[in-house]
């Protein structure tokens, strides 16, 4: 078949060299693309606006939701007794440190080891915190936050009791 073309071609090249369109023809090319439909586009500026109030929309979203679902709530939610265990461990937590904090002026190289042990379990609770939001399994951090308090609580219990038997030693020793 693309035998008979290239025959058809090479016999009636002359013809397709000299041959042009007619006039009607022409017109009617040219009628065609003078008919440009005209649309108005959409300026710059109100893309622009448009852009602006998503981008205003989304953000509020994201700080609402992400305020609305405090980790507090979270662990309410997730378990109302842990939630209740955790704030008085903390409590007990923090009562704790500041009474080691009055043994630290006697104390400043026991305290700094003693606080550099609690530093360690209080930033592995912190990142527990963040990751309690996105987890799938939410229970499970709940319970390893609430371990995590109970052992720093039972912490600070040995390092007071360290710090009271090294005080009762130098008592004993200067008398």
């Amino acid at each position: 078949m693309s035998n008979k073309i290239e025959e058809y071609i090479k016999t009636n090249k002359k013809a397709f060299d000299t041959a042009e369109p007619g006039a009607a023809l022409w017109a009617k090319i040219d009628a065609e693309l003078n008919k440009k439909k005209i649309t108005q586009p959409v300026k710059l500026q109100v893309w622009i606006g448009i852009a602006a109030s998503l981008l205003l929309i989304c953000s509020i979203m994201f700080f609402y939701t992400t305020k609305a679902r405090s980790t507090n709530g979270i662990i309410a939610e997730v378990n109302p007794a842990y939630a209740k265990k955790e704030m008085r461990f903390a409590s007990l937590i923090e009562e704790k440190r500041d009474s080691l904090e009055v043994f630290a002026k006697d104390n400043p190289e026991l305290y700094q080891k003693f606080s550099t042990d609690l530093e360690k379990l209080d930033g592995d609770y912190k990142s527990l915190k963040r990751e309690l939001p996105n987890s799938p399994n939410q229970k499970l951090v709940v319970k390893a936050m609430v371990k995590n308090l109970e052992l720093q609580l039972q912490l600070i219990s040995q390092q007071l009791t360290i710090i009271n038997q090294v005080q009762q030693f130098k008592k004993d020793n200067q008398i």
